[in-house]
């Protein structure tokens, strides 16, 4: 299944309008010395909207002026990458504040605690916390792709690491 398809499933709908009510503000520690990125991510309310392809209304994110400040400009963040496809190399994937038992998709954490990734040259797939560098993408309209996309990535070294 590619990207799109992962994003249309009808539990990724499900599972966002669930937790839209309830994910407005992260409280727990983000992991890594440095969450900083998505603690300002998280700064996010909610209203509701008439979707017509669904027809319902469904919690669509209202992006703080913080967050706004952001948008397509190029931030460092650090997460972990949740494979669309296999665990192989990925230009295309979902990164998330949280490791994949406790992310967005299978665990308890809000739709503002992932993002699609659009890479330049493939990701090495790895379980650890790594830190990438794009350019941020805002999505507050368009029920097929999550609230925040990041492209033209490229992985980098731990900038604390010098």
């Amino acid at each position: 299944m590619n990207i799109n398809g992962f994003v249309r499933s009808g539990i990724f709908v499900l599972v966002l309008i669930m937790a839209g009510g309830f994910s407005i503000f992260l409280h727990a520690q983000v992991p890594g010395e440095d969450g900083t990125m998505w603690r300002t991510l998280s700064k996010i309310s909610y209203k509701k909207e008439y979707n017509d392809m669904f027809g319902f209304e469904v919690d669509m994110p209202v992006f703080s002026e913080e967050i706004k400040a952001l948008e397509n400009k190029e931030i460092l963040i650090q997460g972990y990458i949740i494979p669309v496809e296999g665990y192989r190399n990925h230009k295309e994937f979902i990164f998330s504040a949280y490791p994949y038992a406790n992310c967005f998709f299978c665990g308890g954490a809000g739709p503002e605690t992932v993002m699609e990734i659009y890479a330049s040259e493939p990701v090495r797939f790895t379980s650890e916390i790594i830190w990438l560098k794009g350019t941020l993408v805002l999505n507050d309209s368009d029920v097929n792709h999550l609230f925040y996309i990041l492209e033209d990535v490229v992985p980098i070294k731990d900038p604390r690491k010098n």
